[in-house]
């Protein structure tokens, strides 16, 4: 009888099992690329995934100033958010990746951050029965090259916000769902601040390469796109990052430099002050900007009106 209590208990058990696991079936390639993100699986010594660096808390940046990744070894460059990137031409800080599957790719086998080889990562997922049947299922094929940039793509292009005070403000015509002090921030943003001139459209990017001079050639010696384009006017020229859920990806810039808003602020109402003699900087940076302290704090409000309200929590904390 005891035997049979246990083998009825072992049949539920299993039943159970199987039905959670059809519970968590993804049912699309977003779907399986959401399982992929957060797998350890796709790095060496599986105990990395992509949100080790993209943490979804942080609207999937990361809280160092440079990542750390296989065996505690630091990148060079901060880890943007992996969020709103929909609408983006380039990818990384240098814009290597022209696409989001070309990005996808490259933290796994970059020997810093994850360092597997692509061809061991198919390898790994063609072993892994539970992986396999996934992909033949949601791709009529088993894992390859392709097919998994193409599901780690399809998630992160379902990272969209679009839910800020802001957006209520603007979109909404909801009056009260930011303070007089972000309403103030916003004529700011777009006048004397000079903001607009490379933050605007739906996520208050321009998708362009600037150099807002952060690039001495000694301390900070990091030369950015000209790597990648080979055209001198590109020496010390980064990505322009999109603004939304800003007040919570920081450290900010590509190195990291900056920890808090109001850092990055008194950057640029002086890039001289803080960074002496740079070279190639922008000539919308040409000039200090002049903004009072109550100013600062005006803009301060208006760039944290802008993160998506399901990462207040987060935000206010900060």
């Amino acid at each position: 009888m005891k035997k049979f209590i246990i083998g009825i208990t072992a049949v539920m058990a299993l039943l159970l099992c199987l039905s959670s696991f059809r519970d968590n079936e993804p049912i699309d390639k977003a779907g399986l690329g959401k399982r992929l993100f957060f797998d350890p699986l796709l790095s060496k010594n599986r105990t990395i995934s992509c949100a080790s660096c993209h943490k979804p808390e942080f609207a999937f940046a990361d809280t160092s100033a440079v990542s750390v990744g296989f065996k505690n070894r630091r990148g060079s460059r901060n880890t943007p958010t992996a969020m709103n990137v929909l609408l983006q031409k380039t990818f990384f800080w240098d814009g290597r990746a022209k696409n989001l599957e070309e990005q996808a790719l490259a933290p796994i086998e970059n020997p810093v951050e994850m360092n597997l080889p692509i061809e061991e990562a198919i390898q790994r997922l063609q072993q892994n029965n539970t992986y396999n049947e996934w992909f033949k299922k949601i791709f009529n094929n088993e894992p390859n090259r392709a097919n998994l940039a193409e599901a780690i793509a399809s998630f992160e292009r379902t990272l969209e916000t679009s839910d800020s005070p802001f957006d209520e403000w603007k979109f909404s015509g909801d009056s009260n769902a930011v303070s007089d002090a972000a309403k103030r921030g916003f004529t700011i943003f777009n006048e004397k601040g000079k903001c607009i001139k490379c933050h605007f459209g739906a996520d208050f990017t321009a998708n362009e390469f600037r150099n807002i001079g952060l690039f001495d050639g000694k301390k900070l010696n990091d030369s950015g796109r000209v790597v990648i384009s080979g055209k001198k006017e590109d020496l010390g020229r980064f990505k322009t990052p999109s603004l939304r859920n800003v007040g919570i990806t920081g450290p900010y810039m590509h190195n990291g430099m900056f920890k808090t808003l109001d850092e990055v602020i008194n950057f640029y109402n002086d890039p001289e002050k803080i960074v002496p003699r740079s070279i190639n900087r922008d000539s919308v940076l040409a000039k200090p900007l002049g903004l009072t302290q109550k100013e600062k704090g005006d803009l301060k409000q208006f760039l944290r009106a802008l993160t998506d309200k399901r990462f207040m929590g987060v935000q206010n904390k900060r």
